[in-house]
């Protein structure tokens, strides 16, 4: 690392011009070829896949998405004459453009099912557009071309509105306002804690360029593999956060050796080469977390976690490159000018823990006991609501209230009821007159189910040897009734209708083959879980030599991720507070969010702990003393952290401003569990633990030891270098300080 350091210092303006190209190649291939985004949470073997697979091949032109076109009139029905001919002619038009299989018009022969279409007051009326492909498979401008075509029909009487997956493409980005407050806040921190605007800027430059070039990858890889819409924020929202983190981290560093009377040059090697280190350290265990998404088998989620693991690495990559040539540009900069004039007019000063964080430090060593019993309220009860989770997906009445989309959704749920956003489908093989006979008597039975409003009678494809049916439920898509009627229709109903025939009746739609998906992720969580904290532990203990260590971080990691997915479960799914952040009603947990979320979380949760026990176990190595190791390591390490998480905090909440229910989901979990983590768990909880346990934290088997590789994350040598500066540096103190090292608590 210090080699690396020293070469990017030394060739500061080719390692910037080469950030440069980079980010500047990558993002023109990206608008070039453009993006691929698709949403495919279909999973082969589910019953809702088989329904899928077998509507594509009965009815090769239904298999694709099907969305709406929803007309609403105020004054007149819209029976009227100049509004059906409007309409009828944009249809047509409609039906005319690519990818699109067929128009379902309520004025062209229904009959009883074109009257369905129509709302018992005459107010409302809509079309269903059936696209060749799914929803995941159609191109923005392929979408945009309907929306554009329908709303060319709006007068000022007539409004048209329309909504479904392919439609939800084509909603306007809500701009960059969450990441400029996210950076500006975190800019305002750093220029808090540093006093120096260069020292403050150079964070913010790397996190910037490193994520703007894995933000144009993730589009490009989205060519090559599933990567779902949100991943490019998802990835944005992790690389600000980590990005910003590790920069502030190499950058304090770097200001404790200028402090120190170490030259530019040699600041920025010995932070590189000590807290570089760290760093990769962290980012590696926050890649492996997002990696062991690949062992679910999915594809939906594999392109979420190499998109995010693509971030990571570009942002780890930039703090240790990028970085430390920026720092040589700016020379003794990096201090702010107090600094620089004490440092010229007194010399070298050692730079000890005083203030908040040595008397804290003192504090919970006096009181581990009943701090560390504080700490577990504190979590037991924020974790609580987990216990309610309930997976499930949300639906475009979600969507900001501005969209076409959540329009089109709000005028079919008062015209028609919340269940035709979200019908049902029953796809069955058809052989034999007794099969078909059975099937068109199956409506009837299906009218009187509890939570049904509407069923359409059985369609046959061109040689009869496939049906469907749809079901209305009487609910909205997300709606626990709804994940209770597929329930019910798959366990009672159907079963008993299809006894004594050879019908095999598959339901799928939307809310089937959310609750399939969330069903196959939760199946399998348990051994995500664990394989994703079994290797951080194995990380850990190669890291410290230690069994307690692993241990205390695994139970530590997950109780930040059960409290956070308690607010999580209480703001989104209970509904507090959820309104007034814009995010639209209560309703379900996304199902893939406990995978992503896990995976994030425990990474962001290893960040610190690494931060924070590397000093005391530094601290162990030289003097044996736990009591003073865990209390060192606290007040030196203490306020670095609460900047690092503040910053996190910040960059992770703005993302809320962007009203996009999933990434808000992120934005909240995410800031809540760096807070727990930094506040509640490392500077409370986790070195109450250690003063408690004493010696037994740093204990490992003699027969574990020999045959475990050797590594570190700050090598002896940079640290004997940093002990022999700090001696130098004490000579020439004239009046002694006093020293949290050696003040008992």
């Amino acid at each position: 690392m210090a080699a690396l350091a020293r070469w990017c210092v030394r060739h500061r303006l080719v390692v910037v011009l080469l950030w440069i190209l980079a980010l500047g190649g990558v993002t023109t291939a990206a608008s070039v070829t453009g993006s691929a985004y698709s949403n495919d949470y279909e999973v082969p073997g589910t019953e809702s896949g088989r329904a899928t697979q077998l509507l594509r091949e009965g009815f090769p032109g239904l298999g694709g998405d099907s969305d709406t076109v929803v007309w609403h009139t105020t004054a007149g029905t819209v029976r009227a004459a100049d509004v059906e001919q409007t309409m009828t002619r944009t249809l047509d038009r409609i039906a005319a453009l690519p990818q699109v299989a067929s128009v379902t018009s309520p004025y062209k022969g229904q009959g009883a099912q074109g009257a369905d279409r129509i709302s018992r007051d005459g107010h409302t009326a809509y079309a269903t557009v059936t696209f060749t492909k799914e929803a995941q498979d159609i191109t923005e401008p392929e979408a945009q071309a309907v929306v554009s075509a329908a709303k060319a029909a709006e007068t000022d009487g007539l409004q048209v509105e329309l909504g479904g997956g392919a439609i939800g493409v084509t909603k306007a980005p809500g701009g960059h306002l969450a990441e400029v407050v996210g950076v500006a806040v975190a800019g305002a921190v750093l220029l808090l804690a540093f006093g120096s605007l260069a020292a403050a800027l150079l964070p913010l430059a790397t996190a910037l360029v490193s994520v703007g070039t894995a933000h144009a990858a993730i589009e490009l890889l989205g060519h090559t593999m599933t990567v779902a819409d949100f991943a490019p924020m998802l990835g944005m929202l992790i690389g600000l956060g980590v990005g910003i983190d590790y920069a502030l981290f190499i950058v304090t560093r770097h200001r404790r050796g200028l402090k120190r009377g170490l030259g530019v040059t040699e600041a920025a090697t010995n932070a590189v080469a000590t807290t570089g280190r760290a760093v990769v350290f962290a980012g590696a265990t926050v890649c492996i977390a997002l990696l062991g998404m690949l062992i679910l088998r999915l594809g939906f989620l594999n392109g979420v976690a190499v998109a995010a693991s693509v971030t990571v690495v570009l942002t780890v990559a930039a703090s240790v490159t990028l970085l430390p040539a920026l720092l040589s540009f700016i020379g003794p900069r990096a201090l702010s000018r107090r600094e620089r004039r004490r440092l010229a007019e007194n010399g070298p000063e050692p730079e000890l823990p005083t203030g908040f964080a040595a008397r804290w430090s003192a504090f919970v060593e006096r009181h581990p006991k009943l701090l560390g019993a504080v700490a577990l309220v504190v979590i037991t009860v924020l974790a609580l609501p987990t216990l309610s989770l309930r997976l499930g997906t949300s639906d475009q009445g979600n969507d900001p209230g501005t969209a076409t989309t959540r329009k089109a959704y709000d005028l079919i749920a008062e015209g028609f009821g919340p269940g035709v956003n979200g019908p049902l489908t029953l796809v069955t093989r058809v052989d034999g007159a007794d099969a078909k006979l059975a099937l068109d008597n199956l409506d009837a039975t299906l009218r009187t189910t509890e939570g049904v409003a509407a069923v359409t009678p059985a369609t046959y494809n061109t040689g009869g040897t496939t049906a469907y049916l749809t079901v209305v439920p009487d609910s909205a898509p997300q709606s626990q009734r709804t994940s209770e009627l597929v329930d019910r229709l798959r366990t009672e109903v159907l079963p008993h209708a299809q006894t004594g025939t050879s019908l095999d009746l598959q339901v799928g739609g939307v809310t089937a083959g959310y609750d399939d998906f969330a069903q196959v992720i939760i199946g399998r969580l348990p051994l995500f879980v664990g394989v994703v904290v079994g290797l951080g532990c194995v990380l850990l203990l190669l890291a410290f030599r230690s069994v307690g260590i692993p241990l205390k971080a695994a139970a530590m990691n997950v109780a930040a991720v059960a409290a956070a997915f308690g607010v999580v479960v209480a703001i989104f799914q209970w509904g507090w507070g959820s309104e007034l952040l814009g995010l639209g009603r209560a309703g379900p947990i996304e199902p893939f969010l406990p995978v992503i979320m896990v995976s994030v979380l425990f990474g962001l949760s290893m960040d610190y702990q690494v931060f924070l026990v590397s000093r005391m176990y530094e601290e162990w190595l030289e003097t044996g003393d736990n009591r003073r190791a865990v209390r060192v390591g606290l007040a030196e390490t203490s306020r670095v952290i609460n900047s690092a998480a503040v910053i996190m905090i910040s960059v992770f909440l703005a993302f809320v401003l962007g009203g996009d229910r999933v990434i808000a989901m992120f934005g909240i979990a995410l800031a809540a569990a760096v807070a727990l983590d930094a506040f509640v768990l490392r500077t409370l909880l986790v070195p109450a633990l250690m003063h408690m346990l004493g010696r037994a934290n740093w204990w490992l088997p003699r027969s574990l030891d020999r045959v475990l590789p050797r590594i570190s994350i700050e090598p002896p040598k940079s640290r004997a270098a940093h002990e022999k500066i700090a001696d130098v540096v004490e000579a020439l103190v004239k009046e002694p300080q006093q020293d949290v090292r050696d003040i008992p608590g």
